[in-house]
């Protein structure tokens, strides 16, 4: 049985600059382990972990999801403004 400790990647982007880090966990790690080690590193400290959805790989996950080697975790900011209705106010934009 291969207990290395795995290797990930913890993700965060800004408009104007990104967060990528590399961690090492312990086998059997869960995202919300990952969240917890970031929360301790000081380029982390302006994101809120807590309430962020997170992924893996661009696949939205819980905090429960297990970690595998390689993984990447992105922590995802909140949208902006309503795709929908986004996408309506050019349509009617386009129309006129």
């Amino acid at each position: 049985m291969n207990e290395a400790p795995l290797q990930i990647e913890i993700a965060y982007a800004e408009p104007q600059r990104a967060i990528v880090k590399s961690y090492l966990l312990a086998r059997g790690s869960r995202v919300s382990d990952a969240l917890r080690l970031a929360a301790l590193d000081p380029d982390f400290t302006a994101v809120d972990l807590k309430n962020a959805s997170v992924g893996i790989f661009g696949r939205v996950t819980g905090p429960d999801q297990l970690l595998e080697a390689g993984d990447r975790v992105e922590i995802y900011r909140p949208l902006a403004a309503d795709p929908k209705v986004s996408r309506r106010q050019r349509a009617k934009q386009a129309r006129r």
